[in-house]
């Protein structure tokens, strides 16, 4: 028996519906002649419950034998009654439609058995394995052993959770290599950095004007080591960061960050156009991080515009939409590609921006289940930041 079920199951998929199909084929025709032959048997019963009237004759031989089974010879039938004639036509009728109902139920039945013995099992794993991977979810197995399509599939699959598993750990150990090297480097910079100020303040003293030139020279590309060392340790720490989630009016901080803006753009002598649909939603939101978020779109939109900047919140697929664009330039095919990637610039001036900006908003997005993108309108460049809701 276990070698029956071992055949089956190793057995291709192709082979396995024509299988179950003949099998059930089979099974229609045989049912369709015995049901066939029951109605015949019982018509027959039917007729032989009205017996012929009158008398039977025979033929017979010169020696006196008879021939055949003889006949009868009478004046009327005995007429059949209505009940009986119904059933002799349901009884006719029957064979002709049990054929096509057989031959459809025998499809039906092999449809089922061939999905509950070959497919259920090995999609359900599919797609529960799926489900977790959607989610980064790589602590499973998938134990399905067959040697039909579908057994090799799963065998795929496993292959492929697996091959993830190494990669995204390999990736994270790599991120977090990084990560360590930045801070590292970071801190071990400040030493150097604080002596070679020391040394520039007491160049700034000196009678010589050469030195006191050089040393301003000096200390402005020491300050531009400052910040950048300050923005690797921010960096860091914005990385390890967790958002810090709380129910919140959507309208009350769209008020909040209308504000900041109309402060942002006051000050570059810049107009503002803001906009928003939300009322009464409430969602789950760190506030602190959307508004880093917004800060950051802002000041960049305010920096590149002509003479407007606008903000837009809204409230779209459960979470918040944060938009904000300007009438400059737009961005360029090269910013569009790297904008998000750490330390790019398309500024050749990087004296006081480190290419930071919309890196860290787009980590602080994701970090918020969210997502940041970039484009361009016909009037300019505009950013679209999303947060999901936490729950």
């Amino acid at each position: 028996m276990g070698k029956i079920k071992g055949f089956f199951r190793d057995l291709s998929l192709k082979k396995s519906i024509i299988a179950y199909i003949s099998l059930f084929a089979f099974t229609a025709l045989l049912l369709s002649a015995l049901t066939s032959t029951s109605c015949n048997i019982l018509k027959t019963r039917i007729y032989d419950s009205y017996p012929v009237p009158g008398e039977k004759y025979y033929l017979t031989s010169e020696d006196g034998e008879r021939l055949g089974e003889g006949t009868y010879i009478y004046k009327q039938e005995k007429a059949i009654s209505e009940k009986d004639m119904r059933l002799i036509c349901l009884l006719e009728f029957i064979p002709l439609a049990a054929v096509p109902v057989y031959s459809v139920l025998s499809v039906i039945m092999a449809a089922l058995l061939f999905y509950r013995n070959k497919l259920k099992v090995p999609l359900a794993k599919l797609e529960a394995a799926s489900e977790k991977i959607a989610y980064n979810d790589l602590d499973f197995q998938i134990n399905y052993y067959s040697g039909d399509e579908m057994g090799r599939l799963c065998a795929s699959f496993e292959l492929m959770r697996r091959t993830l598993a190494e990669n995204f750990s390999r990736m994270w150990r790599q991120v977090e290599e990084r990560r360590q090297l930045n801070a590292a480097f970071a801190h071990d910079l400040r030493t150097p950095l604080t002596v070679l100020k020391g040394y520039d303040e007491m160049l700034l003293t000196s009678p010589d004007p050469a030195a006191r030139d050089t040393a301003l020279t000096m200390g402005r590309q020491i300050s531009r080591l400052e910040r950048y060392v300050d923005s690797m340790s921010g960096l860091s720490r914005l990385e390890d960061a967790e958002p810090a989630y709380e129910t919140c009016r959507v309208a009350a901080l769209g008020g909040a960050l209308k504000e900041n803006a109309e402060l942002l753009c006051l000050r570059a002598d810049k107009k503002l156009s803001f906009y928003t649909d939300a009322e009464e939603e409430s969602l789950c939101l760190d506030k602190g991080l959307i508004f880093q978020v917004c800060d950051n779109l802002l000041s960049n939109a305010v920096r590149y515009a002509e003479s407007r900047v606008a903000l837009g919140v809204q409230v779209e697929d459960g979470g918040l939409l944060l938009t904000v664009s300007d009438d400059g330039e737009g961005f360029s095919g090269e910013a569009l590609r790297k904008a998000q990637s750490p330390y790019f610039s398309g500024e050749e001036d990087r004296a006081e921006h480190f290419g930071l900006g919309l890196y860290i908003c787009a980590l602080l997005c994701r970090k918020h289940g969210g997502r940041l993108r970039l484009g361009n309108t016909a009037r300019g460049a505009e950013v679209i930041a999303f947060f999901a809701p936490g729950r």
